[in-house]
C-alpha cells in the first residue's frame, strides 16, 4: 500500500517537473498550468512587495520628519521652562539694569550744564597748578541717544601734578574720559612735562534733539 502511494507521489513529481521543461519565455500563455500559476504568484508577490516598500517609505519619511519636530518641540519646551523658572530672577536683573542705566544717565549733563562741566575740567587743571596751552572744545557729535563733545587739551606741569589732574577728571560727577594721551618733556633742562590729550564728555539729548533724531531715522527708512 505504501509502495503504491510512493509510486503515485513520484509520478506526480515527475509530471510537475515535465511542466517546467522547455518553456517558451516569450509566450507564457502556452505554459502548462503549474508554471503559469507559479509565475502569477511571483508577479503578485513582487507587486505587493514593491507597493508595500514604497508605501512604508513615505511613512518612514513622515516618521523622520515627525521625530525631528518632536526633538525641536522638546528643546523649545525646555527653553521656555527654564525661562519660566527664572522669570522672577530675570525681572530683578532687569530692574537692576534699569537702575544702573538711570544712574549713568544722571552722570550725563544736559546741554545747559555743559558750560559748567567745561569749567570743572578747567578748574581741575588749575587746582593742580597746571598751565593750559590749549583748551578747545570741538564739534559736538550727535549719536542715537546722546551727544559727544571732544575737547583738545594741552597742559604743562610736573609729572605728579599731571597724574593728579587725570585722577581728578576721572572722579568728576559727570562722565569724562581722556583719550589719545601723549606725555613729553617741555624741554631738555626742565622738569616740566607737556600732556596732549583729547577729553571726551557726553550729554543726553534734549526732547527736541531726540525728535530730530527720530524724524531723521524715519526719513532714512522711507
Amino acid at each position: 500500500m505504501a509502495t503504491k502511494k510512493n509510486m503515485q507521489l513520484g509520478e506526480g513529481f515527475k509530471n510537475l517537473q515535465r511542466q517546467f521543461q522547455n518553456l517558451d519565455p516569450k509566450d507564457p500563455s502556452l505554459w502548462p498550468a503549474a508554471p503559469r500559476w507559479m509565475l502569477l504568484i511571483v508577479i503578485a508577490a513582487l507587486v505587493v512587495g514593491l507597493g508595500w516598500y514604497f508605501y512604508l517609505s513615505s511613512f518612514d519619511e513622515e516618521l523622520t520628519t515627525s521625530q525631528g519636530k518632536e526633538l525641536q518641540l522638546k528643546e523649545d519646551y525646555k527653553s521656555r521652562l527654564r525661562k519660566a523658572v527664572n522669570l522672577e530672577a530675570l525681572r530683578k536683573q532687569r530692574e537692576q539694569v534699569l537702575q544702573y542705566v538711570t544712574q549713568l544717565e544722571k552722570q550725563l549733563p544736559s546741554k545747559a550744564e555743559m558750560a559748567a562741566l567745561l569749567s570743572d575740567i578747567n578748574q581741575a587743571g588749575i587746582g593742580r597748578s597746571l598751565q593750559f596751552d590749549l583748551f578747545k572744545p570741538g564739534q559736538t557729535v550727535v549719536k542715537d541717544y546722546y551727544a559727544e563733545l571732544p575737547i583738545s587739551l594741552k597742559v604743562n606741569g610736573k609729572y605728579h601734578d599731571i597724574g593728579f589732574f587725570a585722577a581728578d577728571v576721572a572722579n568728576l560727577s559727570r562722565i569724562v574720559t581722556l583719550n589719545n594721551m601723549s606725555l613729553a618733556p617741555a624741554n631738555k633742562d626742565s622738569e616740566m612735562l607737556v600732556l596732549d590729550a583729547t577729553a571726551r564728555t557726553f550729554r543726553y539729548l534734549d526732547p527736541q534733539e531726540l525728535k530730530e533724531q527720530q524724524d531723521a531715522k524715519t526719513k532714512a527708512k522711507k
